[in-house]
């Protein structure tokens, strides 16, 4: 139970968790936004168009900047950590969300509204980098799954969070600055996560890497150890850090590896391939293709969010008794239900929505977002952890992630490209590939609960 946390350690897992919530918030709050950019920058992507691409090639390409920027902070951001420490890192990560959010908020022209974006992307992939490491190695063995998780559930709440500041905002009826509000309120979160990272201890296990055993010491007394010696505990960081210096020189691409590296990159791929970033980002605009006005499209909008915090809280609590295969089986049955209900009535009613219509693309949207929550969005990251070797499990990680995000800017940049021509066609692209991922859950996705590291390596030969 939570009560069993030493303060010190809960409210330093909480604040580092503060980077998972601005991942999410990040992620989510040009949702409220996008429709307004593709109208003010249209001149610009008609200039662009004239040499390369279609208009809604370029706006894609706007909305999928930051992502794009979050595939290269997934990747900047492990070395760095390494050298200056992960609470460095965190400040950095705090500053560019600030840098980000101002900038976007008073950007004079469509490249500056870009490279700010892509300045917030480069702190959300830092931040699914960092934030979990440094919650990891502050925490206890025992309590370490239910202290990384807060950095999954800040982002869900994140995400809630930007739906809601985006729908308030919108009501306000502040004009032509109402996007500019939607960008710049991130600010104010991110000067908070800022601040209170002073309160924060750097990590123990960077410390003892660095040679820093004395103070290293003095915050594993503070924030609490396994087994309640000390000096115990730094031996075995210790003993850790050597095995893993030795195992750098291990080859990751070779074929014994190959088992674990296709079932990472493939459950990454699907989990974009069901359309996911494309609702995210996009959820208002296909609100009002189903018919809503504005305003109900943004409180849609904000239901989505509501949905995903509940149904991935649940599935938090209950992944490690059902499994991860079961909750993918599940997840994969309610996307394609989902997304077959969304694509039919897109068919059926074309650009006049009846108002059945349009409550069964709510439904059904709803369905997905909750499918996913249950499904896809809680085991991902718990399963790439899992299947591969200790010796190269961070190699292993990186690449899930890069082929995570990589796929998050290919679906968002394509999305206003093929919604163009039938709203119908891009959902039913997107059950296809949930049935696909059924399939594969089925015949090839092993299931890690409750299987030790060793045993899979088995498996894999």
């Amino acid at each position: 139970m939570l009560k069993k946390i030493k303060g010190s350690l809960l409210r330093s897992a909480l604040i580092a968790s503060l980077g998972g919530l601005l991942f999410g918030f990040d992620t989510a709050v040009i949702s409220g936004a996008e429709a307004t950019l593709s109208d003010i920058y249209l001149p610009v992507y008609k200039s662009l168009a004239n040499n390369f691409g279609s208009l809604s090639f370029w706006h894609g390409f706007t909305v999928a900047s930051a992502l794009i920027g979050t595939i290269i902070g997934s990747i900047a951001f492990g070395r760095p950590a390494d050298r200056y420490g992960r609470r460095s890192m965190l400040f950095l990560i705090a500053a560019l969300y600030m840098i980000s959010a101002l900038g976007s908020a008073l950007a004079i022209d469509w490249w500056f509204f870009v490279v700010m974006r892509l300045i917030g992307g480069l702190a959300v992939g830092g931040s699914s980098v960092v934030s979990p490491m440094y919650n990891a190695e502050i925490s206890p063995a025992s309590l370490r799954g239910r202290l990384v998780a807060l950095t999954q559930f800040n982002v869900v709440l994140g995400i809630m969070l930007a739906y809601f500041s985006n729908y308030c905002i919108n009501e306000l009826n502040l004009g032509d600055m109402t996007w500019r509000w939607m960008f710049g309120v991130e600010v104010v979160p991110a000067l908070l996560f800022f601040v209170f990272m002073f309160l924060n201890p750097r990590s123990p296990r960077w410390l003892i890497s660095r040679g820093l055993v004395k103070e290293a010491k003095i915050i594993l007394e503070q924030l609490g150890s396994d087994t309640g010696d000390v000096n115990k505990e730094v031996k075995e960081i210790q003993n850790s850090l050597h095995a893993e210096n030795t195992a750098k020189s291990e080859r990751f691409f070779q074929k014994s590896y190959f088992p674990p590296i296709s079932l990472a990159v493939l459950i990454a791929m699907f989990n974009q391939l069901s359309g996911i970033n494309a609702i995210l980002y996009y959820a208002p605009r296909v609100f009002e293709m189903a018919g809503f006005e504005k305003s109900g499209a943004m409180l849609s909008s904000l239901g989505i969010g509501f949905i995903m915090l509940i149904f991935t809280l649940i599935a938090l609590v209950i992944i490690d008794h059902f499994g991860r295969k079961k909750l993918m089986i599940w997840g994969s049955i309610g996307y394609i239900l989902s997304l077959g209900a969304v694509a039919a009535t897109f068919y059926s009613n074309d650009t006049n929505f009846s108002y059945t219509g349009s409550i069964v693309v709510l439904i059904g949207i709803m369905i997905f977002i909750a499918a996913h929550g249950f499904g896809q969005g809680a085991v991902i990251w718990v399963f790439i952890s899992e299947i591969f070797p200790n010796k190269v499990r961070a190699r292993g990680q990186s690449l899930g992630s890069f082929t995570h995000w990589f796929m998050a800017a290919v679906i968002s940049w394509t999305f206003p490209v093929f919604a163009e021509f039938s709203g119908g066609h891009v959902f039913t692209f997107y059950m296809i590939c949930m049935i696909l991922q059924l399939l594969w859950v089925v015949i090839k996705m092993p299931e890690t609960k409750g299987v030790s590291l060793e045993q899979l390596e088995k498996q894999w030969h």
